[in-house]
């Protein structure tokens, strides 16, 4: 197998969903088939993958995107806060599936709300990641003006993740938007330097400036396609790697 710039099979990562993802083809609220795709997937990948180590990240834009009201009748901040709000209500249905399909599991929040998780201490986190417990970490970084895409990187930096994997509808990364264009092509690999300098909107420039300092590769993927998960994990040639 050619050698990529991760280890396979990659031993702690964190999965990065968008809000959308999860509200399946009408992009708003709560599929059950997708979330019960996503259960499924990690189900298999703890049992495929011995020792895995698995943090979660879903951002809020099936229910609520901050920036979408900036400049009109909600200020920036307030709206912001409002979106991670929206990421614990993912970050609860998500919780839930994993556990009716046995998998234990934590949602961690970067604000206290003792009533439906515990607040993020990055050690606590490693710790529930050793015992075998599926990490969600909701919220965002806890602060306006940054992504779940952010945060997903910030979480990966904090508990030393191998790579951060980007779950969403398309099987990687393309040069224009496959659903317009029949010519699209998609990168196999990328450089940061090459997906900022193309425009490509993979994750904000916030989290890649993270990523190049830490050294975390993203893999984008489709993660709605049946065992996708487990052969990104494994280390095959699926989606495309920025590095």
């Amino acid at each position: 197998m050619e050698k990529g710039p991760t280890q396979f099979p990659i031993r702690r990562c964190v999965l990065k969903f968008s809000g959308e993802l999860l509200g399946g083809q009408h992009r708003v609220g709560i599929d059950s088939d997708v979330l019960e795709k996503v259960a499924r997937e990690l189900a298999d990948v703890r049992k495929t993958f011995q020792g895995i180590q698995v943090g979660v990240v879903v951002g809020g834009g099936n229910f609520f995107r901050g920036t979408a009201l900036e400049g009109k009748t909600i200020g920036r901040v307030t709206a912001d806060f409002m979106g991670m709000l929206a990421t614990v209500i993912n970050a609860m249905a998500i919780q839930d599936a994993l556990e009716r399909v046995g998998i234990d599991c934590r949602v961690l929040t970067s604000f206290e709300i003792k009533a439906v998780g515990e607040p993020f201490i990055r050690r606590r986190a490693i710790r529930h990641l050793e015992k075998g417990r599926v990490v969600i970490f909701a919220g965002g970084t806890g602060n306006p003006y940054f992504s779940t895409d952010t945060a997903a990187v910030l979480r990966a930096a904090e508990v030393e993740a191998g790579a951060v994997l980007k779950g969403t509808k398309v099987d990687g990364v393309y040069d224009k938007d496959p659903a317009k264009f029949n010519d699209a092509r998609r990168y196999d690999r990328l450089t940061f330097e090459e997906a900022l300098e193309k425009k490509l909107g993979i994750m904000d420039a916030t989290a890649f400036a993270l990523c190049m300092e830490k050294r975390i590769p993203v893999i984008v993927y489709n993660a709605l396609r049946e065992g996708n998960l487990a052969r990104v994990i494994a280390g095959e040639k699926v989606g495309t790697v920025v590095f």
